[in-house]
């Protein structure tokens, strides 16, 4: 009888074969990757720095007071990431641009309108007020008294009051520090 580690031998290795190595230092080569390797950049050109011209150098200094920047040839391990994870796009062709700009103009004008929407809710009510009575001016007009009312509860239209009273009190102004009577309206 012998140890149950013990082989037949019609199983297994043969008796006189190498054991497994247990620290193996040969590999097979690696799976090819789906993801190109991370190339270093190429350090940038640097010239020369020119000499020092005689100046007012205090010999007493200490380099080591010195701001230490860090080298730019080292990039941040997280912004290499970010170009491998997220490379640039080609660059864009003029349709690509013009599209891309009309894109930013419509923002901007949706945003600039309902800016103005809320906090200056009565330039609508009094441009209605200026125009000649009509169905279109009497829509506007009643919409913007109803809107004008429901954004005067939520206080938004506080910073255009202290805007307007502000610019008549500068406008009642006068130069040997004396104020006109204040215009109605």
């Amino acid at each position: 009888m012998g140890d149950h580690h013990d082989q037949d031998e019609g199983q297994g290795a043969a008796p006189h074969e190498r054991p497994v190595d247990p620290f193996p230092t040969a590999f097979a080569p690696p799976p090819s990757s789906l993801f190109p390797p991370i190339a270093p950049e190429p350090p940038p050109v640097v010239e020369a720095a020119p000499a020092d011209p005689p100046s007012d150098w205090n010999a007493g200094a200490d380099a080591h007071d010195l701001p230490v920047r860090e080298s730019p040839l080292t990039a941040h391990p997280l912004a290499t990431l970010g170009r491998f994870a997220f490379p640039p796009g080609p660059p864009l062709d003029e349709d690509g641009q013009g599209a891309r700009d009309r894109r930013w103009a419509s923002r901007i004008i949706v945003f600039a309108a309902l800016f103005l929407l809320v906090f200056n809710a009565v330039s609508p009510l009094n441009w209605s007020h200026q125009q000649a009575p009509g169905w279109g001016t009497e829509t506007v007009r009643g919409l913007s008294e109803v809107w004008s009312r429901q954004i005067a509860q939520t206080g938004a239209d506080r910073p255009r009051e202290w805007v307007r009273d502000a610019w008549r009190q500068f406008q009642a102004l006068r130069f040997d520090g004396s104020r006109d009577a204040p215009a109605e309206g």
